[in-house]
């Protein structure tokens, strides 16, 4: 096994290389040596299973594999009870598409801390999880897996050590290491490999091997402030000096022999950079 390659949603260049529909995404990707889409249904799940089915029956004719990023406005640490059970009926809606894809893993927010302290939220979130997993057995979806994101701004949950604890939930989660989002609720801190080594081995050390060599992944370079965190994302050519830089981190997945599936959320070019980072990666396997 070896790491996967590819974007969040389609790039500007979907468009302007001519291509309309998400049935050509196979076709699309296949042109950048990328093996990996994932699904936006941020705003809300609003693909159809016919429709789901026929994306990831275009993306398998290519060995395309496919993940689905699960709607923005999911809270799992609400105070509001009917707030977190409308976060569990998108979890399951998100499932379902993503299964109608072919795929098996969703990635979730986690929301705010705002109105309590983290770690009253933290326990919430986790909570809200455990009753997730359950409907999702009881759904016919127990083979679908949740990916708890790590968040970028500060008053987010969903730090490296939270979302380390909301995957110990249960053995099937694993987590969505978004290192951009690290870097920016750290001001920066992410400098280089020992930073990434650092990141990976807390993985590895909380959650064991297994998840660990399997891990899920954003990137992208993220603005951020020195207040409130991330501000926007970036692309690779234009990124002001904001990171982090992915070298350092794919050299440590080959050293390691790690095989993460690496989402790009490049501002419209995360197409091109998810290319840019697997052919990096790819060199270095000589």
């Amino acid at each position: 096994m070896s790491a996967k390659f590819g974007p969040a949603g389609t790039a500007e260049s979907f468009k302007t290389m001519g291509y309309k529909k998400s049935v050509q995404l196979g076709e699309y990707l296949e042109k950048f040596g990328l093996d990996h889409f994932e699904y936006q249904c941020g705003q809300g799940v609003r693909v159809s299973e016919a429709t789901a089915a026929e994306i990831g029956n275009a993306l398998a004719e290519k060995n395309i594999t496919v993940s689905v990023h699960a709607p923005y406005f999911i809270s799992l640490s609400s105070v509001e009870e009917e707030k977190r059970d409308n976060s569990i009926n998108y979890i399951l809606q998100s499932a379902q598409a993503v299964k109608a894809m072919g795929g098996d893993r969703i990635v979730i927010h986690s929301g705010s801390c705002s109105k309590m302290t983290r770690e009253e939220a933290l326990e919430l979130a986790k909570a809200t999880m455990k009753k997730a997993r359950e409907a999702l057995i009881a759904n016919g979806l127990e083979n679908i897996r949740c990916c708890p994101e790590t968040m970028g701004k500060i008053n987010q949950l969903g730090d490296l050590n939270e979302v380390m604890e909301i995957c110990r939930v249960d053995d099937s989660f694993i987590p969505c290491i978004d290192f951009g989002h690290l870097n920016a609720r750290t001001f920066g801190a992410i400098k280089g490999k020992a930073e990434f080594a650092e990141i990976l081995d807390t993985i590895e050390n909380k959650l064991g091997r297994e998840r660990a060599e399997i891990f899920h992944s954003h990137f992208s370079k993220i603005e951020y402030t020195d207040k409130g965190g991330e501000k926007r994302h970036l692309t690779f050519e234009n990124n002001g000096g904001f990171g982090p830089d992915f070298e350092p981190l794919m050299e440590l997945v080959w050293e390691r022999g790690l095989s993460p599936t690496f989402i790009c959320e490049s501002a419209g070019t995360q197409t091109e950079d998810a290319q840019t980072m697997k052919l990096y990666y790819e060199n270095l396997k000589g």
